[in-house]
């Protein structure tokens, strides 16, 4: 009877059953002759349903951008109006916007702006880029605080 034993050899037989069922899977390796690899499919270096294609875009240069700010601490946001080569100051950081570019076929579509944002005081750019309106986050301001982002160009 179990219950006449000790706790711990019951436990023991409990775990080494488990042990046991948890082995009872068998696992079959077959090696392969030289000939029989030699027969195998060489992998596709690219597979077929992948289709690269370029597209080139024709843009036009806006008037300038309107850009929003955020203070990630208190949620305040600030949207901001910038001319191309305009400098602003949004919360604790100075923007500089030298460009901002639309698709000609479509002028109210995605926004592309290259901006300079740095810390107010400081000579060194915590950020330089083109800043995509429909996709922030794919080139994004990295900073603590605040954030900065492209809603839409100015057109006209």
């Amino acid at each position: 009877m179990i219950g006449t034993r000790p706790f711990g050899l019951a436990l023991a037989l409990m775990l080494g059953a488990g042990g046991l069922a948890a082995q009872q899977d068998n696992i079959t390796v077959q090696e392969l002759s030289p000939a029989q690899l030699l027969e195998l499919p060489a992998p596709r270096q690219q597979p077929d349903e992948i289709v690269r294609e370029e597209h080139t875009i024709a843009a036009t240069e806006a008037q300038g951008a309107i850009l929003r700010g955020l203070d990630k601490v208190n949620g305040q946001t600030r949207d901001i109006e910038l001319p191309n080569g305009g400098t602003a100051e949004v919360f604790g950081l100075d923007v500089a916007m030298s460009d901002c570019r639309v698709p000609a076929d479509n002028p109210t579509g995605d926004a592309y702006a290259h901006l300079t944002i740095w810390n107010r005081g400081q000579a060194q750019a915590i950020f330089e880029g083109w800043m995509i309106a429909s996709s922030p986050a794919l080139n994004a301001l990295d900073h603590n605080r605040y954030d900065i982002w492209v809603l839409r160009c100015i057109t006209s």
